[in-house]
């Protein structure tokens, strides 16, 4: 790491820019949901339809996920704090009580986020100590009347409202 700074500011520092937030959800080669809490979500391109995201490379379950070649994005809602940080630390008992429904690629679509984003993976690279995965989009759904989307800034899950 740089020797003008350490890890604990460069987090703090970027934790000033507020994110989105996304649980990246599939199927393992058993047939078992996993997922992950991302805040690094962003759109990549309107033609092909691409998005990306960087998973940990420590992670657990984003290769059980990689296996199957597809992963859904579930946008979550402001009020789905609980099932941000559940997603967000390694465990095997992450859906329990979770309800979802399968998305037209069979990854799990959880009831409540506010939108869906279901891709086939394009590629994944090695950047830091991260992956960059990108999707092809092959479908995507907004929700009715799911409210705000979740953010976090400055460690924690913040609300917005529109600008009037």
């Amino acid at each position: 790491m740089n020797s003008q700074f350490d890890s604990k500011e460069f987090r703090t520092v970027l934790g000033h820019f507020p994110t989105g937030v996304v649980i990246i959800s599939g199927l393992d080669k058993a047939g078992k949901p996993q997922g992950l809490t991302i805040g690094s979500f962003s759109s990549i391109s309107l033609d092909p339809p691409l998005v990306g995201f960087f998973p940990g490379g420590n992670s657990k379950s984003w290769p059980a996920i990689a296996e199957s070649g597809v992963f859904c994005v579930n946008v979550l809602a402001a009020t789905q704090g609980e099932l941000c940080w559940r997603f967000a630390k390694e465990s095997e008992d992450r859906y329990e009580g979770v309800k979802w429904s399968p998305s037209p690629l069979k990854s799990p679509m959880i009831d409540g986020c506010v939108a869906f984003i279901d891709c086939k993976i394009e590629s994944s690279s090695q950047i830091g100590d991260h992956l960059f995965v990108v999707g092809l989009v092959q479908s995507l759904m907004a929700a009715t009347g799911a409210g705000n989307p979740m953010v976090f800034s400055k460690g924690a899950v913040v609300t917005t409202s529109p600008l009037s």
